[in-house]
């Protein structure tokens, strides 16, 4: 069973159901280090990692080879307690050669709406958009 427990002022070590350590904190301004990522930035991180998961797996199969594959955000987050995220706008960067655009964006297409269960568990309440940057050039 996962858990966490608090280690000094509001930082904190979760342990998750693999076996396997998160640090957590919150900034000095309320009381935390700023020894580690705050909640609310796990939860980007977990979207973030789902969706790319997803599609370095997806491209994978499709045999599709890139140079480098990052996934990026902003957000918006509501003004008053709780300040919960409105909206998360991803944005999926590709490097390489002769890359196939349309195999890029089944892959970003498949996780956004099939796979990625974080991505599925956030869209209740948060309006999540996205982009496809290759090269430099924005194709979606």
């Amino acid at each position: 069973m996962s858990h966490v427990k608090p280690t000094e002022g509001l930082a904190l070590i979760g342990f998750t159901d693999s076996g396997h350590q998160v640090p957590m904190d919150t900034k000095k301004i309320v009381g935390g280090l700023e020894t580690a990522g705050a909640p609310m930035e796990m939860v980007l991180q977990a979207l973030m990692g789902c969706t790319a998961m997803d599609v370095v797996s997806i491209l994978k199969k499709m045999k599709v080879d890139y140079d480098s594959f990052e996934v990026h955000e902003t957000n918006e987050k509501a003004e008053a307690h709780p300040k919960i995220f409105t909206k998360i706008h991803l944005i999926f960067k590709f490097e390489g050669v002769d890359l196939d655009r349309e195999k890029l964006k089944k892959a970003v297409y498949l996780s956004k709406d099939r796979y990625c269960s974080v991505s599925a568990m956030l869209k209740p309440t948060v309006e999540i958009s996205h982009e496809i940057i290759l090269n430099g050039e924005k194709i979606s």
